[in-house]
Parts: structure tokens; C-alpha cells; sequence
């Protein structure tokens, strides 16, 4: 049995991850003295155009029933309800903008390189989104999309409406991620442009620091990409976002600016003494070491496997190919499991109830993930597709066979054992 077509192909994003080695060595060849944002932008675009191409004209997304869009469609251009859609999306634009200039949160230096960017961008997107909505208006097989229905409400000549709310709380996810991804995205700009490639080669070490950081740096980039491109005419747009406090509440706890409350009072599992402290000297090292990258690799993976659809909190198509061929949560898996390699909380650093401490507040940022797992299948789980792809991995996935396998282990030892007497 196959796995259920996914929305999005791995080689598709692999052709990103070409596009971004390659702006990374015209970087650091031709371009090194230019402005952060400027090489910021640069790097942006030339990982995000090779995926754009080819949804485009490879697999041809602006095609897919999920788009909601019919090109043989032969209708005049409503200019009143094209402009009653602008209305909507520019009262969404006004009211971030409010939430930015009058939140504390968003009154700090932290997120001035973010204010850059929507000074040059908010501009742009606001002319580009003319023509995109009378594109759209022509060919939506219901034009009268929660766009319009929001710029309607807003002229009191429509009620608000639960679709008006998904609208809003997917900006608001939009609002709330993309500044974090692309400001920490942004500070690795140097790290690309400055690293020594001898030096990295130097030791295990060297390596293993340049390497993780360049795994989560290729994590922030696709992240911050998918944020950015939620198009209907790629099929990249929100189907759906996620409605209860629960589900927000148990993803947001786990960035900032709320992670640094809940660590520091109640998840502080770490201690000064990781992995590279006990192993330190040992030939065990680089086993341990390249098992923590390894499985950063699967988490940067499941990232690419998205391609420009990054979300959290949203539904954009099901993935599934790449590691979610094997598992339905293959990013949280590996991370959980790196932070008990990295960490290494069960050595006595101290004394053994600090590390029994230790181990325990891990276990429970474990259950948060497990927590956040459960309410994306419940939010995804409203989409035939992805009953589909649960049956499916329910069925064929690792730890199905690995469970079949033990029962066939088990079953052969009760044989044998019959067998004797």
C-alpha cells in the first residue's frame, strides 16, 4: 500500500536547498560587503524561487481542486467586491499594525530588523495584492471568499462569521511567527557569510558546532519561507487554523517571548553539563556527537519536506512524504530525543536528585510536544486526506512494524518455548 499523495514533493524542496547553497557561495564570493538585509533578502529569494518555479511549472499547484480555482471560467472582473477584499486584507494589515505599536512585547530594539523589512515590504504586498485579487475574482469558483466577506462585515453589510475568525487567526499565526523566524534567520547572515571552512574541518568538534548550527539555520530559512508564501495560487494558502486555546496555547509556550517564563520557572531541565562535558576525551564522542546531529538532520528534513508550506498552528495540504512517510510526528520525535542526547540529564551532575530533577522536567517539555501532537492530529484530522494518511501510517508506519515485529518475535518465542515442553 502507498502512502497518500502528498501536497508538496521532497525534490521540490531539495531544489530549494540547491537555491540556498548557491546564494550562500555567491554571498561569500561576490557579495560580502553588502548590508545584512540586503543579503538576507538576497538568500530568501534565491532559496524560495527555485520551489515557486517549479509549483509553477512542474507540478502546476495553480491546477489543484484544493485551490478552489477554475481557469475556464469566463467572468467579468467584479471591481466592487475585488475592492470589498482589499478592504478586509487592509483592515487585517491596520490591525497588526496596531498590535505591534501598542503591545510591549513589540516595543523592544529585539524586533527592529523585522520593522525593516515590513517598511519595505508591507508596500509592495499592498499593490501586488490588486492584481492578485482580481486574478482570483475571476477564476474562484466562489468568489465571495472570507476576504470579502471580512471587508463586507466591516461595511456592517455582512455579519462576522466564523470564516471571518479563521481568516484573522491565520494572519495572526503570520503575525506572530514570522518575526521571530526571520530575526533569528537574519542573525545567522554573518555565520554564513564569516565561517572558515578550514577550521570547521579542523576536529569533530569544530564540525559538530558548525553543523548544528547550519541544520537549525536551514530550519529557520524553510520556516520563514513558508510563513511568507501563503498564496492560493500556489496551493499554499490556509485551509484551515487551529481553534482552540488548547492547541494555541501548548504551541505558543514553546517560543518566546513565553518559553523564557516557563523554562526558567519550570522547565529548566539543563545544567552546565552537557554531553560534550562527560564524553569529552572519549572515543564515545563522535558516536554521540554524530548521533545528536543525525537526528537534527531528521528534524531540519521534515522541515524541507514542507517545502513553502511551513505553518504552524494551520493546515496547508498534508505532507506526506519525506520522514512523514514513516511517522506522523517526525520533527517532534527526533527534537525530543536530541534534547536527551544533548542534555544527558540522567548523569549525576551534582548530586542524584538534581538529576532525577533534571530528567523529570525534561519528561515534561516531552509531554508538551505530545501535548502539541495530539492537538495538531485532532485539528488535522477534520481532513479526509489526512484520515487517509492516519490509517495509512497506522498500518505501515515505523512503529506499527516495529510493534508487528516484537508481536512475530513474541509469537515465535512461544512457539519455540511449546515446542521444548
Amino acid at each position: 500500500m502507498k502512502a497518500p499523495k502528498s501536497v508538496t514533493n521532497i525534490w521540490f524542496s531539495l531544489s530549494g536547498l540547491m537555491g540556498f547553497l548557491l546564494a550562500i557561495y555567491c554571498t561569500r564570493n561576490f557579495f560580502k560587503d553588502a548590508a545584512n538585509f540586503q543579503l538576507t533578502l538576497f538568500i530568501l529569494c534565491g532559496t524560495a524561487l527555485p520551489m515557486i518555479i517549479f509549483e509553477i511549472f512542474f507540478v502546476k499547484s495553480y491546477r489543484n481542486p484544493s485551490t478552489g480555482i477554475d481557469f475556464s471560467l469566463k467572468r467579468p472582473a467584479n471591481l466592487a467586491r475585488v475592492a470589498a477584499k482589499l478592504l478586509g486584507l487592509y483592515a487585517i494589515f491596520g490591525l497588526f499594525a496596531l498590535i505591534y505599536s501598542v503591545f510591549p512585547e513589540y516595543r523592544n530594539g529585539f524586533y527592529s530588523p523585522f520593522y525593516e523589512f515590513l517598511t519595505w515590504a508591507t508596500p509592495i504586498v499592498g499593490l501586488l495584492a490588486i492584481p492578485y485579487f482580481l486574478v482570483l475574482d475571476l477564476f474562484l469558483i466562489d468568489p465571495q471568499d472570507s476576504y470579502w466577506k471580512f471587508g463586507m462585515a466591516i461595511l456592517r453589510k455582512q455579519n462576522f462569521s466564523a470564516e471571518i475568525l479563521q481568516v484573522i487567526l491565520g494572519w495572526l499565526v503570520k503575525a506572530f511567527f514570522l518575526p521571530l523566524m526571520f530575526i533569528y534567520f537574519r542573525r545567522d547572515i554573518d555565520f554564513y557569510v564569516h565561517f572558515d571552512l578550514a577550521s570547521v574541518l579542523a576536529s569533530f568538534s569544530n564540525s559538530f558546532e558548525f553543523l548544528f548550527r547550519f541544520f537549525f539555520s536551514i530550519d529557520l530559512l524553510f520556516v520563514t519561507i513558508g510563513y511568507m508564501c501563503t498564496l492560493r495560487l500556489l496551493d499554499s494558502h490556509i485551509r484551515t487554523t487551529e481553534p482552540t486555546f488548547l492547541g494555541w496555547g501548548i504551541a505558543l509556550v514553546c517560543y518566546q517571548p513565553f518559553w523564557s517564563f516557563f523554562s526558567a520557572n519550570y522547565l529548566a531541565y539543563d545544567s552546565d553539563k552537557q554531553w560534550g562535558h562527560w564524553l569529552s576525551g572519549s572515543s564515545f564522542y563522535t558516536i554521540w556527537g554524530s548521533g545528536i546531529l543525525l537526528l537534527i538532520g531528521v528534524y531540519v528534513w521534515a522541515t524541507l519536506a514542507f517545502g513553502i508550506r511551513f505553518s504552524n498552528l494551520t493546515n496547508r495540504g498534508i505532507i506526506t512524504s519525506g520522514p512523514y512517510r514513516f511517522t506522523k510526528h517526525p520533527a517532534y520525535i527526533s527534537k525530543n530525543l536530541a534534547w536527551w542526547m544533548i542534555s544527558m540529564p540522567f548523569m549525576v551532575s551534582s548530586t542524584f536528585q538534581d538529576s532525577l530533577r533534571h530528567c523529570v522536567l525534561l519528561l515534561g517539555l516531552n509531554c508538551i510536544y505530545f501535548i502539541r501532537a495530539k492537538t495538531e492530529e485532532r485539528h488535522l484530522g477534520r481532513d479526509p486526506q489526512y484520515q487517509e494518511y492516519a490509517r495509512y501510517i497506522q498500518r505501515h508506519g515505523i512503529f506499527s512494524r516495529a510493534r508487528k515485529a516484537d508481536l512475530k518475535d513474541s509469537e515465535e518465542v512461544s512457539i519455540q518455548q511449546r515446542s521444548g515442553s
